[in-house]
């Protein structure tokens, strides 16, 4: 820690006006970021988060410290940490094609959380560093993120009527070294005579010639249609 900022680290009139503006200017700093890129929670959601997470830091110490309550100081921040979870919930989404958006957004609200938490705690030091990092994360390497080559993704949807179509489809697919990232099975007819029927919906992640893998499926036994979606 550094010395020279230990009189800041009380409960005094200014010290509580420094720790709030440096919560909103944390806030802030995130918050901007994520606001340019168009994201779910932005310039006053990251801003309002810090800040309300300082204020139960704060609460926690004045309550402990001057009021002399027999208080655990750490359970306010801990009950903070908590609920951070479900606001970040509400930034994660699954789009059409089953795949996942926001956990960063969700992420950096949870880290920011944290840092309003340090803040109100008087460890100013950890709480500018830890801006710092997340900014970097976010914007330094979201750009190394993104030139990350990663395989395509597929959606297919399977018709059958034997069980064992499913696995020997999915046999196929890992024998042409595809991921599967999603699978989804369910029965659309029964009857009497031709037993049933069921459908399955495959997100799979690979480099395949799709076409290829298709015609392959068609060709099982059991299989009754295939489509890429």
């Amino acid at each position: 820690m550094l010395n020279f900022l230990n009189p800041l680290r009380g409960l005094d009139a200014g010290t509580v006006v420094l720790r709030m503006l440096l919560s909103c200017l944390c806030g802030a700093a995130v918050g901007v970021e994520r606001s340019a890129k168009n994201r779910p929670a932005g310039f006053r959601t990251h801003i309002l988060v810090c800040v309300a997470a300082n204020l139960a830091a704060m609460t926690g110490l004045y309550l402990y410290l001057e009021l002399k309550m027999p208080s655990d100081i750490s359970r306010i921040s801990a009950q903070v940490i908590s609920g951070l979870g479900f606001i970040g919930a509400g930034t994660i989404v699954v789009t059409r094609n089953l795949s996942v958006k926001g956990l960063t957004t969700a992420a950096g609200l949870w880290t920011t959380g944290i840092v309003g938490l340090a803040i109100g705690s008087g460890y100013y030091e950890l709480a500018v560093i830890g801006t710092a990092l997340v900014l970097i994360a976010e914007t330094f390497f979201g750009m190394i993120s993104a030139r990350i080559h990663r395989p395509p993704e597929y959606t297919v949807e399977l018709a059958y009527d034997e069980k064992t179509s499913l696995e020997n489809v999915l046999r196929l697919c890992k024998d042409q070294r595809m991921s599967i990232v999603n699978l989804r099975v369910r029965t659309i007819a029964v009857s009497a005579d031709d037993g049933a029927q069921y459908t399955a919906t495959i997100t799979l992640r690979g480099n395949v010639e799709t076409d290829d893998m298709l015609r392959q499926m068609r060709m099982m036994h059991g299989v009754v249609a295939v489509a890429a979606l």
